[in-house]
């Protein structure tokens, strides 16, 4: 008989603990479920968000390949890359999204909107080779607008290294429109090196050194 109350008791204390604590551990094992769920639904949208972008972002690819753009295609392209940048902000995606904005107003001749665009990224940008090759692009625009001096000022922020021989050559550009063959010819010379150094073809340059013709011995 004392078994059995000590039975009945630990029934009776069971029951208790269950109605105590029975929701909470009810509760987290829905939520564990959830979680595992949740990330697995996270995982398949990401999958099939990425392939989403790489889908959308071929197709770009494809349409800016053309040398010259009807108005149309510049309207789906401009719709492709605010679909790009919107839906699939912050990855590289987006990123070369934007560069390809600054290249259709190039094409258009809208330099002061590839200006604009291409300081933004450069201000925006996490990525450093992306936010050198923003900063060339923007050089060789601000030349474009007679700004070389601007030019100049941009082309003073750092670039990675393998940027440098192709930021030197703009700088010489910028010193042609300046009028100061000195500095040019000097920049030239310097991209030329840094060419050969990361051996990087760099094509043009030798012209622009013929241009100015030899260095002036006094």
């Amino acid at each position: 008989m004392a078994e059995l109350s000590t039975e009945d008791e630990q029934l009776e204390t069971l029951k208790r603990w269950w109605k105590e604590y029975g929701k909470s551990i009810i509760a987290g094992v829905v939520l564990a479920g959830a979680g595992v769920f949740a990330w697995n639904a996270w995982q398949d949208y990401q999958t099939s968000q990425a392939e989403a972008a790489s889908q959308r972002y071929q197709q770009l690819t494809l349409l800016m390949q053309q040398d010259t753009l009807s108005d149309t295609q510049r309207e789906q392209a401009t719709d492709m890359i605010d679909a790009l940048v919107n839906e699939h902000g912050g990855t590289l995606y987006a990123d070369f999204a934007e560069l390809m904005r600054a290249r259709l107003a190039i094409q258009a001749n809208e330099l002061e909107s590839a200006r604009d665009t291409l300081q933004a990224f450069a201000a925006n940008s996490d990525d450093g080779y992306l936010t050198g090759l923003a900063r060339l692009n923007l050089a060789r625009v601000q030349i474009a607008m007679d700004d070389a001096q601007g030019a100049l000022s941009t082309l003073e922020n750092d670039v990675p290294a393998t940027l440098k021989a192709q930021a030197a050559d703009i700088r010489g550009d910028a010193y042609v429109a300046l009028e100061q063959p000195d500095q040019a010819r000097q920049a030239y010379q310097d991209a030329l090196a840094r060419a050969e150094d990361q051996d990087q073809p760099l094509f043009g340059v030798r012209l622009k050194l013929d241009n100015l013709g030899v260095e002036d011995a006094s």
